[in-house]
């Protein structure tokens, strides 16, 4: 019986290649897709984890620094996208800072740098990666933003790519949050770059509730996965 339950195996094994059929499992979630599936072919995404090096960005209350976080969830994002057969460009990919310690403004510097990157991939989209605070510690919930104005009916790539993920966050991440993609027009990343960009505040580090969850390993896979599947289900539909 063992030898030809191995046999069947191997032939579907066989078979699934041929057709060039992939799987992807995490967090319970059964992924499939196509390899012969043109939607991924050649797209580029970029990531951009938030802050790094001497900018710890925000703080929580139990003291997790915002850069730690936003770098563990785009590092999974990447997998997830990757996985799916897109081309990911990373900003960073360790505990860094894009500027030098000559730049008299390093900030500005830093987001420059991540600028450069952005334009010379010349990606379908940019996906940003942040945690949020408040004064107000009851506060909770993923939130994405995009450039634009409130109440501004322009059509907007970057409003449509943020539509998708807060419903994907809210499907996956958390069905209690009822937050709405927003528009936004101070965030220096989304007024200077070229391409579709949206910042992905996965989460309130000022909610110790929210700060634990994103400390753990498995519900950064989740926002990673929901974002994931957020910006896969805008570009099978456009």
């Amino acid at each position: 019986m063992k030898g030809k339950h191995l046999k069947l195996c191997m032939a579907v094994s066989i078979i699934i290649v041929a057709l060039g059929v992939f799987f992807h499992i995490s967090d319970g979630t059964f992924y499939v897709w196509n390899e012969s599936d043109d939607s991924t072919k050649k797209t580029t995404i970029v990531i951009d984890p938030g802050h790094g090096g001497y900018d710890p960005g925000k703080v929580g209350i139990n003291g997790t620094l915002e850069k730690d976080i936003n770098l563990a969830i785009s590092l999974q994002l990447k997998k997830s996208l990757s996985d799916f057969g897109y081309n990911v460009v990373m900003t960073r990919e360790t505990d860094i800072s894009l500027c030098s310690e000559n730049d008299s403004n390093k900030k500005i510097a830093d987001m420059q740098k991540r600028i450069e990157i952005i334009e010379k991939a010349d990606p379908l989209c940019v996906i940003s990666i942040h945690q949020n605070s408040f004064p107000d510690s009851s506060v909770s919930g993923s939130q994405v933003f995009y450039y634009g104005k409130a109440n501004d009916s322009n059509p907007s790539t970057s409003k449509d790519i943020a539509v998708s993920v807060q419903a994907s966050l809210k499907d996956i991440q958390n069905p209690d949050n009822h937050r709405q993609a927003a528009a936004n027009t101070s965030y220096y990343l989304l007024k200077k770059t070229s391409h579709p960009t949206i910042i992905a505040e996965c989460g309130f580090l000022s909610n110790i509730t929210e700060e634990s969850l994103l400390n753990n390993p498995s519900y950064q896979e989740k926002t990673a996965d929901a974002i994931c599947a957020g910006i896969k289900e805008y570009i099978d539909t456009h």
